[in-house]
């Protein structure tokens, strides 16, 4: 039996697309280990096909945070058996790369993001050379890599010269259609991290000239505590609810229960221009009507597959109008209900993890 080891820098209990690949996985055979970190604030585990272990941290976040974790890391490969490393993103990929030549063992590179090109780092200038040279380094040596689009697949091979496969992040399939929300619960629903870039406040203050509707907010994030304060300032406290983190499993029946989804990005670098977030395919695959940005991804599946309502900016009246537009035209909603119903069929999982399961077969190929 083969061992993979697959590493991450949260502590794992909201991690839906790691839990997805590393089921999948362990499914087929493998003995797979996700690591993560230990937080403060982090709940028990819940019970995988997979083994889960997190790593203990006196730092939080910074600089800081990152030496320790990647020399707890380093030391716990170090110690484990594996015949595979598979570093999830950028910042594991330092120790994964080290242990894996020390071992001669195979190493794959699992780039979620665009991490040289996320606005936490774009304005660093110091911070941004730092990792960026981490990635001259290193991904140009390796064999192995996939990311979430073709397009930043395009990117990687472009600037690092490694070939990527292209492993998209998307939901299980949903058994029954979902119903649509009843008229008289008008939900717009955004799930995902609270964090900078996401357009939160924009969506906040669009609430504002929207009558009728609530705004779900689910998940945490570092704009938690200053989006609550901008809730409290605008008087909105009767249009924006926050649900705090929800487990993975849970989301589906929140997501069934919405009106109309948000997916938005400022252009604060490569990293967003490029996505191709899984809030977009869970909201595919419960039927959701869903704003997108006009970002080259989000454009390709809506020319291909017509299930979003795309908008170029970010602006609190330009959210307003476009959620507005929707909720008063019921043939337009229901014409890109019926589009993800047939979308949804493609796009999930079953699918998706065949493509998965070939990779790393290949990685294993003699």
């Amino acid at each position: 039996m083969k061992h993979i080891i697959c590493t991450v820098t949260n502590d794992l209990s909201y991690d839906q697309r790691m839990i997805r690949i590393c089921s999948t996985l362990a499914g087929a055979g493998y003995e797979v280990w996700l690591v993560g970190r230990r937080r403060k604030d982090s709940k028990p585990l819940k019970e995988q096909p997979f083994r889960q272990m997190r790593l203990n941290c006196y730092w939080e976040k910074g600089k800081l945070f990152y030496l320790e974790y990647n020399l707890r890391l380093l030391f716990f490969l170090i110690q484990k058996r594996f015949d595979l490393v598979c570093a999830v993103d950028l910042d594991t990929l330092l120790p994964a790369w080290l242990v894996a030549r020390l071992k001669r063992k195979v190493i794959v590179y699992d780039a979620h993001e665009y991490f040289t090109e996320v606005p936490e780092v774009i304005r660093r200038a110091g911070v941004k050379k730092m990792w960026e040279g981490l990635a001259q380094s290193i991904i140009p040596r390796l064999q192995y890599a996939y990311t979430v689009g073709p397009q930043l697949a395009r990117l990687f091979q472009e600037r690092y010269g490694t070939p990527f496969e292209v492993i998209r992040n998307v939901p299980f399939s949903q058994g029954a259609p979902p119903l649509a929300a009843p008229e008289s619960e008008q939900i717009i629903l955004y799930q995902g991290a609270l964090n900078e870039g996401r357009g939160l406040e924009s969506a906040i203050q669009a609430m504002i000239q929207i009558d009728g509707a609530t705004l779900w907010l689910v998940g945490e994030g570092d704009l938690s505590q200053g989006l609550r304060a901008l809730v409290q300032d605008r008087q909105l406290q009767d249009k924006v609810k926050f649900w705090g983190f929800v487990a993975p499993h849970e989301l589906p029946a929140m997501t069934a229960k919405a009106t109309i989804g948000l997916n938005l990005l400022e252009n604060k670098g490569l990293s967003y221009y490029y996505s191709l977030a899984n809030k977009a395919f869970d909201y595919i695959q419960a039927g959701l009507p869903s704003l997108q940005m006009a970002f080259p991804e989000y454009n390709d599946l809506q020319e291909k597959y017509g299930v979003f309502e795309l908008v170029t900016d970010i602006a609190p009246a330009t959210i307003a109008m476009a959620i507005q537009s929707l909720l008063q035209d019921a043939e337009k909603m229901e014409r890109i209900r019926q589009n993800c119903l047939l979308a949804r069929q493609e796009l999930n999982w079953e699918k998706e993890s065949e493509k998965l399961l070939r990779f790393y077969e290949n990685c294993f190929a003699p």
